[in-house]
């Protein structure tokens, strides 16, 4: 693509200048001049009042993309077990496929995971894809990425879903670059434009003031990565049958790094991830100490601890627990906000959860405006109060 200026029509009015957002238009000669810091996007094009503007899409359609057909879902596993996040992506991959009225896969890398390739299966996927290799039985950048290009390359899938873990983004723009095509980023919508059968990968921009809806009409297979807890897990149904193609002598190559051990965060008893109820502290606690309280919340209800961003920016806590845009997305059945004022940013990561209770001194807090049920006043007197009930209830 390209941006030119047509230099005999140009009357040098300069009104391109004051609408290009990245300072990438200069005057020269009496006329306007794109530089090397233009984005393309496309505003000075629009802005110009003679047509002195010229935008180009020079980009070519990849071959026949109606050789590429079907959705893929990477069934990512953590050390033999399938990772909560893949059930997620069946559950969104099969109504994509069944709108396209494709077939839906999973493509599992592993090593003797036969029940859980059968599993996939009951869970909605027509085909299992399983690359059964031991150098592939932990996760490696290289020998992933190898794998899952040559699968693409093989057998054309139109959509590719993975999610958007440590795993996910660590491998898949590598994935996208060998294939040549594009690749979508912390998606929390998706779905099939009926016009043209493309997929729109929707995702928050700008810290989540905008949502961009992103298409890949000249490249296959389109690919996104979709943010945990976002999407509706998929159905179990124990009589749905399948195909597990079973892909062996791959030629797998050796990767450059090895894993000597596997440690547990041991400060975090319960994957915030995965957890029905969430206690999160935020800056009003003042203090790394004062999460005393919110652990013992938490143990009287069997929650998980989560925490703000400026919680763990402060050192009060690992960087685990952080909720939000830049820390994990969760989705419980209920959130306890505890000294967050709510930031957009935080808001983002756990807004979708199905019951929020918010403490906080501030009435004008923006954490009221997601909240369920609202409490003004001292988190260091309603927490106690609120555990010491709660503890009676239980009997305890």
């Amino acid at each position: 693509m390209s941006i030119k200026v047509l230099c005999d029509f140009c009357t040098g009015c300069e009104a391109c200048l004051s609408v290009c957002p990245f300072g990438a238009i200069e005057m020269k000669d009496g006329a306007a001049n794109i530089t090397e810091k233009c984005n393309l996007c496309k505003a000075c094009v629009e802005i110009c009042p003679v047509g002195a503007i010229e935008f180009k899409d020079t980009r070519q359609a990849k071959g026949d993309l109606s050789d590429y057909k079907g959705v893929w879902v990477f069934a990512e596993q953590r050390q033999g077990k399938i990772s909560s996040i893949t059930y997620e992506l069946l559950g969104e991959g099969r109504k994509l496929a069944d709108q396209l009225k494709e077939p839906l896969a999973a493509v599992l890398l592993g090593h003797n995971m036969e029940s859980a390739a059968q599993e996939l299966i009951h869970y909605g996927a027509d085909q299992v894809y399983y690359a059964d290799n031991p150098i592939l039985a932990e996760f490696h950048d290289d020998s992933y990425t190898q794998v899952i290009a040559g699968l693409i390359n093989q057998y054309k899938p139109s959509i590719v879903l993975t999610g958007a873990t440590a795993i996910g983004r660590s491998f898949i723009p590598k994935v996208a670059v060998r294939v040549k095509t594009g690749l979508t980023a912390d998606c929390t919508q998706l779905d099939i434009d009926p016009a043209t059968r493309l997929l729109r990968q929707t995702r928050p921009a700008f810290g989540g003031n905008i949502m961009a809806t992103i298409l890949c009409p000249n490249s296959r297979p389109q690919m996104a990565t979709v943010r945990h807890k976002v999407m509706q897990k998929a159905e179990y149904r124990a009589e749905r049958r399948g195909e597990v193609i079973t892909l062996k002598g791959l030629g797998v190559i050796t990767p450059r790094t090895k894993i000597t051990q596997f440690v547990e965060d041991v400060a975090e008893t319960i994957n915030i991830a995965e957890a029905d109820i969430i206690v999160s502290g935020g800056r009003g606690l003042k203090d790394a100490r004062n999460f005393a309280l919110l652990e013992e919340l938490a143990k009287t209800i069997g929650a998980a601890i989560g925490a703000s961003r400026a919680a763990v920016d402060a050192g009060w806590i690992p960087y685990s627990h952080q909720v939000g845009q830049t820390g994990k997305t969760v989705c419980p059945k209920l959130y306890i906000a505890c000294g967050i004022s709510g930031a957009i940013q935080h808001l983002a990561g756990m807004q979708s959860s199905d019951i929020i209770v918010a403490i906080n001194s501030d009435p004008d807090a923006p954490i009221f405006k997601v909240a369920t049920y609202g409490i003004v006043g001292d988190l260091f007197e309603v927490v106690p109060a609120l555990t010491k009930k709660l503890k009676e209830l239980r009997g305890e």
